[in-house]
């Protein structure tokens, strides 16, 4: 069911972001590789989530000869490779960029750009939003201003579904669906010959092509084909604020009050015909994840085990047209054919192929022995409960790594060997009835 933003707040409230930063933020990329206890982290950006079928072997290979033979995916549908040696940083980023994953070594951080990854498989949205995050891409990379955006800068492309529309983006494109009728009062698409006679009626369908642009809790009506660049106009309005600011602020969240970001100027300045939305249509709404199993006629979804694929898990996803990894530690194949037989082969892999596994939506951070602050293993802790529900999230510490974004079941580790689940003290031995009560009962 789709539902107004913000979503109801999560069982423990997020950390309060930094209001002044004094420095950059330190996260790592393909290029900039992060220290961690079980060795050097390695984060790939993939807009969209897209691998090509050798992207896809590239991986698999890095991780077995470089890393601990494992791809972490993240919730923003990106690849992390861990357990890698400190050396080895020039050979994994030479094969990173023969496989065209390093498009540029300047903007490799600041490529977070996450698509509907069912776009244009099952006929529910538009297929476009795939092209417009190549298109932003590019754009990105070719920017050198673009550079100075911060590794968690955030660029959601919905395809009018929702799915994917309330993760927290700093820009959202919302593709405008064919027939879909405006609020009385809302902005008509934007054309390129408006008729300066016609009169808006309330009620009145969008043409084909439209997108709504979202930014700082303000939305603006542009066209479709002028979608990617409206994004990253606003990307650049938000770089002007943070300037202006002072603050060093990474995410438009984090802007103080009267340094919102002039999009409609910088829209303007760009040359694209925009109409502001009313603060009615200005509030985004949001959907249900993607939930694994076929998907379209020739295509399926599969979910990764506590979000990590072993090299041959990932290698059993092919052949396939693309591989898109998704936001909530999945992967979708394009082209596998008729699904019931490819299902099945992937679940003898060990993959989540049907959504009323109980192990459906639960994640869990590193936890030990790869991060030093994580009070446990919570990997190997982990426990779906009985039944499927909301979805749970597994933190070895309280900075919650990781988690879903909306609500979800909290479980987090303390000194003392034991968590809380939902706030509520549990030892380890009871976590798998705590997690049940709490999935099903909220």
């Amino acid at each position: 069911m789709l539902a107004a933003m913000p979503p109801t707040p999560p069982s423990t409230p997020e950390r309060d972001e930094a209001r002044k930063r004094d420095r950059g933020d330190a996260c790592p990329g393909a290029l900039r590789l992060h220290a961690a206890d079980d060795g050097r982290l390695a984060r790939l950006r993939l807009p969209a989530g897209r691998l090509t079928a050798h992207q896809v072997e590239t991986l698999a290979a890095a991780a077995e000869t470089l890393g601990d033979g494992r791809i972490s995916l993240t919730s923003r549908g990106n690849a992390e490779l861990r357990g890698l040696a400190e050396e080895c940083g020039a050979e994994l980023a030479a094969l990173l960029a023969e496989a065209g994953l390093l498009p540029s070594p300047t903007h490799e951080r600041v490529r977070n750009i996450v698509a509907s990854p069912a776009a244009g498989l099952d006929g529910l949205g538009g297929p476009e939003v795939q092209l417009w995050a190549r298109e932003l891409d590019a754009l990105l990379c070719a920017e050198p201003w673009a550079a100075a955006l911060s590794g968690r800068f955030l660029f959601v492309l919905d395809d009018g579904r929702a799915d994917v529309a309330g993760l927290g983006g700093d820009v959202t494109l919302v593709a405008v669906k064919p027939g879909a009728k405006r609020e009385p009062g809302a902005a008509r698409e934007p054309s390129t010959a408006p008729d300066p006679d016609a009169a808006p009626e309330p009620g009145a369908a969008p043409e084909p092509g439209a997108a709504r642009l979202y930014v700082g809790g303000r939305a603006w009506l542009v066209a479709g084909a002028d979608a990617p660049r409206a994004a990253l106009a606003a990307a650049g309005a938000f770089l002007d604020a943070a300037r202006t600011a002072g603050t060093g602020a990474w995410r438009v969240r984090e802007l103080p009050e009267g340094c919102a970001p002039d999009v409609a100027g910088a829209l303007d300045r760009a040359g694209i015909a925009a109409e502001p939305v009313t603060p009615a249509g200005s509030l985004l709404v949001y959907g249900p994840p993607l939930a694994p199993g076929p998907l379209g006629p020739t295509s399926l979804y599969v979910l990764a085990p506590l979000g990590r694929l072993t090299a041959a898990q990932l290698r059993a996803l092919l052949p396939a047209e693309e591989v898109r990894l998704t936001p909530w530690r999945g992967a979708v194949v394009v082209g596998a054919g008729p699904s019931g037989d490819r299902l099945a082969a992937l679940d003898s892999h060990g993959l989540i192929t049907h959504p009323v596994s109980p192990w459906a939506g639960v994640s869990a951070c590193t936890g030990r022995p790869g991060c030093a602050k994580s009070l446990a293993d919570v990997r190997a802790d982990a426990a779906p409960g009985s039944t499927r529900g909301l979805p749970v999230h597994y933190s070895g510490c309280e900075r919650r790594c990781g988690h879903p974004h909306g609500t979800w079941v909290d479980v987090v580790a303390t000194a003392d060997g034991a968590y809380l689940v939902d706030g509520a003290p549990t030892p380890r031995t009871a976590l798998s009835d705590a997690v049940t009560t709490a999935r099903t009962t909220r």
